[in-house]
């Protein structure tokens, strides 16, 4: 920074200080302005319109160079009843809050008055800021900080090591792409009353780790995609998690692809009745420990291992079943599997299991004479491309609702198909035809 004493005079970014004061003004959420008389003239506001309020939350705000975009979210005043961003008069002041960086201002602050109750999309699409530190947190009223660095893309540094959230009951997409963060210290955080943590890390694609130690999740009934797409996590430890109450796991996981291995076997999943995509994508997970998963109302396991390219073994002999309609893709592309054990699935109501085992291309044998398929319609892939499969029983198949079985069988060894047509004749020609790779 020049040696010059900055003033107002030689602030290059006065159409951004117009368009956000404006904003706030026409909207009137404007309530108290601190500014010396330079900006008063620049913006052409009458004190007299605005009553002083206490001053609660400072937030200091740094902005991404050369990027313009919005500087903070103004919603419904229902949520929302006004913010504040001040100025002192002093050089000293004005030196600390302008820099100038092309025609961007550098830093700004904002103070968050006492009438507000909700974070909820309070940094919502602010692709432009670059570092937002909480200077000043004496609030425990927050109810909800729903989408409150949502997409904040430009973000590298976050500091709410003061926040306090003991009263929030939703965090849902708090942190969604945030994906320039390498980290996020939460050791504060009081989550006892929070109930929805859905997409609550999702896309934060430069996270390492996180220490979830302190999260208390006894009251979350939503942790859908909660950490999908933390490309970088190959850390995480949920041992603390008490998930009695979850009723949603879907994609919980899904493109996890650092994370080697993961232990959920203090899971209590009673409640949980979707694990669609809860490990898809997690191409590097060597091993997972599931613990007894009793599923009462589990009805949605499609996808869930798909794309798990490294598990050799897994063992769902304790895994409930009886309520699930759809395994559609459930083991699909799980190349290096050698063993599965399904020994106590009940599939009495499942609707769907398209591609369930498309392309686990090292599976030997499988063991699903149990299988009960008389409400099955979808069988098409099923067994797609399991070339070294040479043990599978299904003569008790029933096949009368099914409606498609097309390629069921293709890329399966000659053998076995053999084998299959003389155990079931049941099964239609389709399902051992050949796609005819020609016609691509």
């Amino acid at each position: 920074m020049n040696s010059y004493n900055a003033t107002l005079d030689n602030i290059k970014s006065k159409i951004i200080i117009k368009r956000i004061f404006f904003l706030l003004h026409k909207k009137q959420f404007l309530r108290v302005i601190r500014y010396n008389n330079k900006l008063k003239n620049i913006l052409n506001i009458n004190l007299n319109d605005y009553k002083k309020c206490y001053e609660i939350v400072e937030i200091e705000i740094t902005f991404a160079e050369n990027k313009y975009g919005q500087f903070i979210n103004i919603v419904n005043p229902v949520e929302k009843d006004y913010f504040h961003i001040y100025f002192d008069d002093s050089n000293e002041e004005i030196n600390r809050t302008y820099v100038n960086e092309g025609e961007n201002v550098y830093k700004i602050k904002v103070i968050i008055e006492n009438g507000v109750k909700s974070f909820n999309d309070l940094f919502y699409l602010c692709s432009n800021i670059k570092s937002i530190v909480f200077k000043r947190f004496n609030r425990d009223d927050i109810i909800s900080m729903k989408h409150m660095f949502y997409e904040c893309h430009s973000l590298k540094r976050l500091d709410i090591s003061k926040m306090i959230t003991n009263n929030v009951n939703d965090m849902n997409g708090m942190f969604y792409n945030c994906n320039l963060l390498k980290e996020i210290i939460l050791s504060n955080f009081n989550t006892k009353n929070v109930t929805n943590m859905k997409n609550m890390f999702s896309g934060c694609g430069s996270l390492k780790s996180l220490n979830l130690s302190s999260f208390i999740t006894k009251n979350v009934t939503n942790m859908n995609n909660m950490f999908s797409r933390c490309g970088s996590l190959n850390s995480l430890k949920l041992s603390n998690f008490d998930t009695k109450n979850i009723s949603d796991m879907s994609s919980m996981f899904s493109g996890c692809k650092s994370l080697k291995k993961l232990d959920l076997s203090n899971f209590n999943t009673t409640n949980v009745k979707s694990m669609r995509g809860i490990f898809n994508g997690c191409i590097n997970l060597t091993k997972l420990k599931l613990g007894n998963f009793k599923n009462n109302n589990l009805t949605d396991v499609s996808w869930m291992f798909n794309f798990c390219w490294s598990l050799e073994k897994i063992d769902l002999s304790n895994f409930d079943t009886h309520n699930v309609n759809n395994m559609e893709g459930m083991f699909s592309l799980c190349k290096s599997l050698k063993k599965l054990n399904l020994s106590n699935f009940n599939t009495q109501n499942v609707i769907d299991m398209n591609r369930m085992f498309e392309n686990c291309q090292l599976l030997t044998s499988l063991e699903i004479s149990n299988f009960n398929t008389k409400k099955v319609k979808n069988m098409e892939h099923m067994f797609f491309n399991c070339y070294s499969l040479e043990n599978v029983n299904v003569s008790n198949f029933i096949t009368k609702n099914v409606t498609n079985m097309n390629y069921m069988f293709d890329g399966c060894p000659d053998e076995l198909l053999d084998k299959i047509k003389s155990q079931n004749k049941n099964i239609k020609e389709i399902a051992f035809e050949r796609i005819n790779m020609d016609e691509f």
